[in-house]
């Protein structure tokens, strides 16, 4: 299934804060592998896996990835084998959740490692992909992560002018645009498209992981392999928040929790606590902490229906 020039809704929100008009998009309603932000992302690589003639896709991520489910997923419905490369959490243990069910379920070969030998087992499954007559295509670009920024980056970046034409349906402008910050692709694609359309809006990452400044430097990096530079201006229009990542990935409080709650009991819209939840959290304290009032917010929801599911019970 093809989503390209796919448009997903912009509702607004009964949920409300400081008097403002909260937006949500609804990119968790891609049609595809119970959607989400990762779904554009893994289309992506796909097309430029097949315009360089690879014939096989590696991906890499833990067992919550909803890219390392949406790659899987692809790959099973299009008959091109799949490897994922699967680290342990920080604290070295492994979780199963509903998108490594699914990885496993569609056929994906899934081959564990630490965080701290991810280059050499990257290293070690492209040589088994060539042993076995495949040419293997790693989403990430070489061993160490580097050289495949700008297809990722694209995704989001197109986005940007899907959203300036909603605007215009909806008969306004968006103060702000707030969105999960975890890999920060989706991030800096956002800004690489309001940089291109010269919208002065102010899109704000919200890390559900990573420390500010090394944030900083991912999707600085991201937006300079885009440009093939990165200026001061450009600088400028990186925003991320990290006062509310909590111990970093994966952790979550009763806060988060009750919020999802609300969300799906007022709007009916379901939420994770790994990452939209903790975002959605993470925005509606920025809005008390520095007190803005009476402003149009949207809100990017980047999906992972399925972990919704894992949190159930929490919830």
């Amino acid at each position: 299934m093809e989503i390209k020039n796919f448009n997903t809704p912009i509702y607004k929100l009964n949920y409300s804060i400081n008097n403002n008009r909260l937006f949500i998009k609804r990119d968790d309603l891609l049609p595809f592998s119970f959607g989400g932000n990762k779904v554009r992302i893994a289309q992506k690589y796909f097309e430029d896996m097949n315009r360089n003639n690879y014939d096989c896709i590696i991906a890499y991520g833990n067992s919550r990835s909803n890219l390392c489910r949406v790659i899987a997923n692809m790959s099973k419905s299009k008959g091109i084998p799949c490897y994922v490369i699967s680290p342990a959490d920080d604290s070295g243990e492994r979780h199963e959740s509903n998108n490594s069910i699914i990885v496993e379920k569609m056929g994906a070969r899934i081959i564990p490692c630490l965080k701290t030998n991810v280059s050499q087992t990257v290293t070690a499954v492209i040589d088994e992909c060539k042993k076995e007559g495949l040419n293997p295509y790693y989403i990430y670009g070489d061993i160490f992560g580097k050289g495949n920024e700008k297809v990722a980056v694209q995704a989001y970046a197109e986005v940007f002018f899907e959203v300036k034409k909603q605007e215009q349906e909806l008969g306004l402008e968006f103060d702000y645009i707030f969105l999960a910050c975890g890999t920060g692709t989706t991030l800096a694609g956002l800004i690489c498209g309001s940089y291109n359309f010269g919208n002065e809006c102010e899109i704000i990452g919200i890390s559900i992981a990573r420390e500010r400044q090394h944030s900083y430097k991912v999707v600085e990096n991201y937006i300079e392999k885009y440009f093939g530079e990165i200026t001061s201006e450009l600088r400028e229009k990186v925003k991320i928040e990290d006062n509310w990542r909590l111990d970093g990935y994966g952790h979550y409080n009763n806060k988060i929790l009750e919020i999802i709650k609300e969300i799906l009991t007022t709007d009916g819209i379901p939420m994770d606590p790994t990452y939209t939840g903790k975002a959605f959290w993470g925005m509606n304290e920025l809005l008390k902490k520095h007190q803005i009032i009476g402003k149009n917010i949207l809100f990017l929801h980047t999906g992972g229906t399925p972990l919704f599911f894992d949190n159930l019970k929490k919830i």
